[in-house]
């Protein structure tokens, strides 16, 4: 398993033990990174056009440069998800921003 329904690649990138349990649930396409190579990895995946989903950690995130940093929350195809690092510092996306990320809709709940 290592893409999603429209036949597109499902890239992780990150630490040792994310890199683990995401080999754990059956994608083959993860990469190990640190902050030294970082903005290099992110790069190659973005800049391949089989890539549909790439899914980075926290500190992913921080070592990128700002224009990466930029593409990465503009971007639809591929779609980069960022989840927490293993050290448990994390920055949560809330679900308005993601939607008027993901779907170019703001969400208001009415007072």
């Amino acid at each position: 398993m290592t893409g999603t329904s429209d036949g597109g690649r499902t890239v992780v990138l990150g630490e040792r033990e994310l890199a683990i349990g995401f080999r754990l649930i059956g994608l083959g396409d993860v990469v190990e990174v640190s902050s030294d190579h970082a903005q290099a990895e992110f790069q190659k995946a973005a800049a391949d056009p089989r890539t549909s989903l790439i899914v980075a950690s926290q500190s992913v995130r921080r070592a990128l440069t700002e224009v990466q940093r930029e593409h990465a929350e503009n971007s639809l195809r591929p779609l980069v998800v960022f989840v927490p690092a293993p050290t448990g510092e994390y920055e949560i996306e809330s679900i308005s921003a993601l939607a008027k990320r993901v779907l170019g809709v703001s969400l208001q709940v009415a007072p």
